[in-house]
């Protein structure tokens, strides 16, 4: 693998208006399904996604998920890091007294 990921991304030689589908029903839903086919076999998936959820992007599928797949994701992701906080901080307040 190179060291730039999209080097060796599936998507690099597919028509980029596959990955940018306008709406999420009816004829998109052929878009999302071709761009996802695409995603589910690239080597860099999971830096794809990491990348799109870094930098908020806002629009098209990065990483095979939508972006309101992305949004429920990265809530999930917030109300997980959230509640080991708070254990974390109910421990400590355990442990100090």
């Amino acid at each position: 693998m190179t060291e730039y990921w999209r080097d060796s991304a599936a998507c690099r030689h597919a028509d980029p208006e596959i990955f940018f589908p306008i709406g999420t029903c009816g004829p998109a839903m052929a878009e999302i399904d071709r761009a996802r086919g695409i995603c589910a076999g690239c080597p860099v998936r999971v830096r794809c996604l990491d990348w799109a959820l870094a930098h908020g992007a806002a629009f098209g599928i990065w990483g095979g998920l939508t972006e309101h797949e992305r949004r429920a994701a990265g809530r999930r992701e917030h109300r997980a890091a959230s509640t080991a906080d708070d254990s974390q901080e109910g421990y400590g307040r355990w442990m100090t007294g």
